[in-house]
């Protein structure tokens, strides 16, 4: 695929800001999508990992322990490895003992917002980094308010959807869509609505698929 194409790429993702899979694959495919040329429009999707997270949270290592099984050192282990591979990425994870996993409703409401002022690419970066960089709750409201006004969003409007949840009944439909089409793990990566990419595939694992993606679209249209 060259700057020659087209169309540009239609690209869902699903994803939630509480997984570092998601903000590695997608810096993975952001750097594939450089090296190939492509263009691509994203839109982002809500999945909650973890939707009966209570609302105050949960301390991280605990959570890990209990949801996977594994012991400290592994849990140790896979964030080292994961805090290499962002850096390698240009993202900074920065992992400590206190850090804490959210639940994340409110933020998807938020998003779906974000998303109808041209923002939501910019508010979902922000969130990663808010959560895996700074450590902040993205389950706080005004943690939340706060980032949506770091990325020219109004904080006023932000904290009163967050408080009404008006979204709260759209991000449960989309939700549902997405699970209907067989996602149950993210990053899942969805292109042209045809094309489904699970997980971080790596740079060159992404480059790959996407110029077998234009081969399949080149001759997808030499037989309609």
């Amino acid at each position: 695929m060259t700057d020659a194409q087209a169309e540009p790429l239609n690209i869902d993702i699903v994803s939630d800001v509480m997984c570092p899979w998601c903000i590695i694959g997608y810096k993975q495919l952001e750097k594939a999508l450089k090296a190939t040329g492509t263009q691509a429009s994203i839109t982002w999707h809500p999945f909650e990992l973890n939707p009966q997270m209570p609302e105050e949270g949960q301390d991280f290592r605990e959570h890990i322990t209990q949801k996977y099984g594994i012991s400290d050192e592994d849990s140790a282990r896979n964030r080292q490895q994961m805090t290499q591979m962002g850096a390698e990425l240009g993202f900074t994870f920065k992992f400590d003992d206190n850090m804490r996993m959210a639940n994340t409703f409110l933020a998807h409401q938020l998003l779906h917002w974000a998303e109808e002022h041209g923002k939501q690419h910019e508010l979902k970066m922000e969130l990663f980094e808010t959560h895996f960089t700074h450590q902040k709750n993205v389950g706080d409201k005004n943690t939340l308010a706060s980032a949506a006004e770091r990325v020219g969003l109004d904080k006023t409007e932000a904290l009163a959807l967050l408080n009404d949840e008006r979204y709260a009944s759209a991000v449960r439909e989309k939700q549902q869509f997405w699970m209907q089409q067989g996602i149950q793990g993210v990053p899942a990566t969805v292109v042209n609505r045809r094309h489904l990419i699970s997980g971080a595939q790596g740079e060159a694992g992404f480059t790959q698929l996407l110029k077998q993606l234009a081969l399949d679209e080149s001759q997808q249209e030499h037989t309609d």
